[in-house]
């Protein structure tokens, strides 16, 4: 058997397919693997490149794999999709290692940083929350329609559900019957309880970031508070890995689709694409910077009241969280910790031009 150089693996719950290949490229083994039979499988191989899609238990794998000797990158499943044979319309599990194995040979892949299990714990405590999150407003929403069936109508907002709901369950002129006023208290205690389970996964993450030196940095930027800073943190792992902060911010979804040819640019909406739950934050931050912009009188302040004036509060939302994306970056990758007062150097022209 020539020497295996590089392994294109499918990941699954139970049987991985591999795709090996030596440093001719020419196809050394395709073969399907149980999931007990994997590690010992690489363990006898010498040490190679092997490659997998970033996705469930990928993380794990890997770290498995490189305690090995083994070299493992994770490549973004989009990026993967174009080197199967048959594109769309043609998809198993043997083609889709071929896939991975093919696009791991391309120069200028992009690989996702391997997580370790610290950083993956706080991912944790952040994708529990969300899930929490999820319910209770699914929660909020199903009380406040029961409530409309016996024309029991609340103010929008779960602030305002959360003020008066009790006592319009009480009110014995309106038409809820008994198993109804019941079932909608339990509902009650439920979203009590979810208020509480919030609030225990609000405190972790407000201790990562706290005690996390890069998450401090973060926080030092205007709309970037512990949630945003320790999701920031562990999701990126290593800012270096982008050039420049417009490629954070591209990864993340927040710069224009382009639809550019023949010399003619054509941009659109932003992309929407990568990392949506930090995609999320990042917006909801700009929310709060733009809100209270107007209360302070540094640099980055003035540019979010003057680009409201011009542009409304849309364009600057999106404006603002691309900006924060790209300090994220640059506090991340430099080990800096950010500057309101900064204005970079201008070149190229007269100073009285």
């Amino acid at each position: 058997m020539d020497r295996i150089t590089r392994v294109g693996v499918d990941l699954a719950k139970n049987v991985m397919q591999v795709h090996a290949v030596d440093s001719a490229e020419r196809v050394v083994v395709r073969k399907a693997i149980s999931r007990e039979r994997f590690v010992s499988w690489f363990a006898n191989l010498e040490p190679c490149l092997i490659a997998m899609e970033a996705c469930s238990a990928a993380h794990y794998w890997a770290r498995k794999l490189h305690a090995l000797g083994h070299e493992v990158r994770l490549i973004p499943p989009q990026f993967v999709a174009p080197y199967r044979k048959g594109g769309a319309l043609v998809k198993n599990d043997a083609l889709d290692a071929e896939a991975i194995c093919e696009a791991a040979s391309r120069p200028h892949m992009r690989f996702v940083p391997v997580k370790s299990p610290a950083q993956q714990s706080v991912l944790v405590l952040h994708r529990m929350r969300t899930g929490f999150v999820e319910e209770r407003t699914a929660l909020a929403n199903r009380l406040r329609g029961l409530l409309a069936e016996f024309g029991v109508f609340l103010p929008q907002g779960t602030r305002q559900l959360h003020q008066h709901f009790i006592d319009r369950v009480e009110d014995g002129s309106n038409e809820l019957t008994g198993p109804a006023r019941q079932a909608l208290m339990r509902g009650w205690a439920q979203w009590q309880a979810l208020d509480e389970e919030i609030a225990w996964f609000d405190r972790q993450i407000a201790e990562h970031a706290n005690r996390d030196p890069q998450a401090q940095r973060c926080m030092d930027v205007c709309g970037v508070g512990r949630l945003t800073a320790s999701a920031a943190v562990v999701t990126v792992v290593d800012a270096r890995q982008f050039k420049n902060g417009r490629q954070m911010a591209a990864w993340l979804g927040i710069v224009p689709k382009q639809k550019s040819s023949g010399g003619k640019q054509r941009l659109g909406s932003i992309t929407r694409q990568g990392n949506d739950y930090l995609r999320t934050l990042l917006f909801l931050g700009a929310r709060s910077a733009i809100r209270t912009a107007h209360r302070r009188d540094d640099r980055l302040s003035r540019w979010i009241v003057q680009l409201q004036a011009r542009v409304g509060y849309y364009k600057t939302l999106v404006a603002v969280a691309n900006k924060h994306a790209r300090i994220l970056w640059a506090v991340l990758a430099k080990g800096e910790r950010f500057d309101r007062s900064y204005a970079p150097a201008r070149t190229g022209g007269a100073a009285g031009a």
